[in-house]
């Protein structure tokens, strides 16, 4: 199918503005106000071309099938326990929502302890977070509308299963820790925006609250808050012991933080001041006493586990417990008086064992190369689980010994595919400036390299987030249908540690869309594909990827598929919390960040007259995090530079967000479009 598509007019006004001496021309801005009239009309004009398109395409219902098909099995989650319980999710299959269970002993018949599928009928309220009181009585939990990440948080009775009284409001980027009797939870929470423009407002001067059960939220207790700091952000976390009050302070993405701290076993102890520069992460493992432990970066961009006594804080004193190594320290627990560490290893998963003292004691044997989680717990626990998954394994729950060592299968679910017949392999290819990086290759066994295999190019690369191999049944359609699905760990992300991060930062993030652009290229040498087989697709900043890497090579990719993008790089801190990406990719109104956003930004970067990718932009009318003003400009301009009879598309989900609790009939819908859509575009034979 090659229609030629007749796009719904959008207008351009005459709106200029002048960076650091440069006019740069914005004619779309009225599209940033998505309630309006004439955006609504747009939005609806956009929605009935793209999805008549969609519903041509004969593929699609077969894609949507095998997809249910997949999708209709048992999902759980890792226990954990809190009090006398076990708690965990499960998903029967085709849930909108996953379902909050407990139970006393693990042979023991469940309770449903919180259903999400049962406030709405279309699964759009979704759980967005959860606190456990220390003795097991009380959940506070956190509920989402629509995808939106302004969360308001309730409370229930667990024995009874009865919500209380408690509401709180106008939270978000926060969870809930109880204090050690039970009685209430600190929180953070931003001031009640206007009803309007809630979803588009710009969020500053978050307060860290206390919250007494049975108590109205204008009777919360004011912990900790700076005026002088709009753009600082408070978590507090109460210790295991219940003596002191955590107070990780951050100040936009930058993974650098401070740490403070309160006394709770003096009513009228000071909020003091541990580490009071912006120099590093540091992540709070626990205490032992005045002894406070933290995995941290500083001077280590793998990552380190030191102790600092808070009788004796300055640096001086500080103690290193585990040194850095070749590998990146991700995250830290202590279970069993002993250190468990979870490492990356070339982007997969290795968990060694220490004792207090910092001695090795043993590696976790795991099942394959795979990304795991869990092992999670209180410090003298002795059990713990964990899960592991791969490209063609999905996640699997192991319970693990920490005196014996040993792992025995939890829960394995049961999913109606064959995995003997994929195979992954990890290569590494050499990006422009001759970094080593590696990428992650899935696909049937006996695979042609014929340069004929449709091929969906993957990335992230920013926000040290790591992209580790994982199970997905959307992943898994695709290559039954003879795709290759290929990831590369780019630079941006935390695969190697902070260096490699920043090595994709701020006026470094070309090197970013050159490590994908040259995995592009790889691929074609290598006999995977060709430019006429291949797509990229990637959301949020990796939406920004798609579109800067389209808009700079666009002859490369026969496709793209941006989700969620980051787009207009010249205004997205004016939005809700965009202001925090500054410390990722600078500001325009920093005059060298700005040449260097402009030299990028994929919605100033189109070029008149030329033939793009056929493009499917997806967004959500709901999304509070990546505006979707973002998209709505981007595709109108898109469909306004590009020339040619490939398909540019938008695709605007409704009540729906950034991503995070979209329900599952949603995901369905939506996956079954994209890769209908390259079916389409990549002339796959399905």
């Amino acid at each position: 199918m090659s229609p030629k598509f007749s796009y719904p007019n959008t207008p351009q006004q005459d709106v200029i503005d002048v960076y650091h001496g440069i006019e740069v021309k914005d004619p779309y801005r009225w599209l940033e106000n998505p309630d309006s009239k004439e955006s609504q009309a747009w939005i609806a004009a956009q929605n009935k071309i793209t999805f008549d398109y969609l519903s041509q395409i004969s593929a699609r219902e077969t894609i949507k099938q095998r997809l249910t098909q997949l999708w209709d099995y048992e999902k759980y989650s890792i226990p954990f326990k809190e009090g006398d319980r076990y708690f965990y999710f499960k998903n029967n299959g085709l849930q909108n929502q996953s379902v909050l269970y407990t139970l006393k002993n693990l042979d023991d018949e469940p309770t449903i302890l919180l259903d999400p599928n049962t406030i709405t009928e279309d699964g759009t309220v979704a759980l967005s977070g959860l606190s456990i009181s220390k003795n097991g009585q009380y959940l506070a939990y956190g509920l989402s509308t629509s995808g939106s990440d302004w969360v308001e948080w309730k409370v229930k009775e667990i024995e009874t299963v009865n919500d209380l009284s408690d509401h709180l409001k106008w939270i978000k980027f926060s969870g809930a820790s109880w204090t050690k009797d039970n009685q209430g939870f600190f929180y953070s929470r931003y001031n009640e925006p206007k009803e309007k423009t809630k979803l588009e407002d710009i969020n500053y001067y978050q307060k860290l609250y206390y919250h007494q059960l049975g108590t109205p939220q204008t009777e919360d207790i004011l912990i900790y808050d700076r005026p002088d700091e709009k753009e600082w952000g408070f978590s507090g976390n109460v210790t295991e012991d219940g003596q002191y009050l955590i107070i990780s302070v951050w100040k936009g993405t930058d993974p650098k933080n401070l740490i403070f701290y309160k006394d709770l076993t003096n009513p009228n102890a000071q909020v003091i001041e541990l580490i009071n520069e912006f120099e590093a992460d540091y992540s709070f493992i626990d205490n032992d006493g005045s002894n406070f432990y933290f995995r941290t970066d500083l001077n280590s961009p793998k990552g380190k586990v030191i102790k600092i006594d808070i009788n004796q804080p300055n640096k001086e004193n500080w103690l290193e417990i585990i040194p850095e190594t070749d590998e990146t320290l991700e995250d830290v627990g202590i279970l069993n008086n002993q250190f468990i560490c979870d490492y990356l290893k070339d982007a997969y998963s290795c968990i060694k064992i220490f004792d207090l003292q910092g001695n090795f004691i043993r590696e976790v044997t795991l099942p394959g190369i795979g990304t795991v989680g869990g092992f999670g717990g209180k410090k003298h626990d002795t059990e713990t689980f964990y899960n592991f998954t791969s490209f063609t394994t999905p996640s699997t729950i192991y319970r693990y010994d920490m005196i014996t060592g040993e792992s025995t299968l939890f829960r394995q679910p049961s999913v109606d595919f064959n995995p003997d017949i994929f195979e992954t392999k990890q290569i590494f290819y050499q990006s422009k400036d001759g970094t080593q990086i590696p990428m992650f290759i899935t696909h049937k066994k006996g695979l042609k390299f014929d340069s004929n295999n449709p091929t969906y190019l993957y990335g992230y690369g920013g926000f040290n987030v790591s992209l580790t191999p994982n199970f997905s049944i959307s992943n898994l359609v695709w290559m039954e249908m003879g795709g290759v699905y290929a990831v590369p760990n780019l630079r941006g992300g935390g695969e190697y540690g902070e260096e490699w991060h920043q090595a994709g930062m701020k006026n470094k993030k070309q090197n970013v869309f050159d490590d994908l652009i040259t995995a592009a290229e790889w691929l074609i040498t290598n006999n995977y594909t060709s430019p006429q087989k291949l797509a990229i697709g990637g959301g949020s900043n990796g939406g920004l990827l798609v579109g800067a890497c389209m808009t700079q090579k666009p002859d490369l990719f026969a496709a793209a598929l941006p989700a969620v993008g980051v787009l207009d790089m010249l205004r997205f801190h004016k939005f809700t919390i965009g202001w925090a990406w500054c410390s990722e990719y600078g500001s325009a109104e920093n005059e060298a960040d700005f040449k260097t956003l402009y030299a990028y930004s994929p919605l100033h970067n189109l070029k008149s007259k030329t033939a793009y990718p056929a493009t499917m932009i997806t967004t959500a009318d709901h999304d509070d995090r990546v505006v979707p003003a973002h998209s709505f400009k981007f595709a109108a301009a898109l469909q306004n530079a590009h020339i040619g009879d490939k398909a540019v598309l938008i695709r605007i989900e409704t009540k729906a967000g950034h991503g995070a609790g979209k329900p599952t009939t949603k995901m369905i819908e939506e996956i079954a479009d994209k890769w209908s859509f390259l079916v389409d575009n990549l002339h796959m034979n399905c």
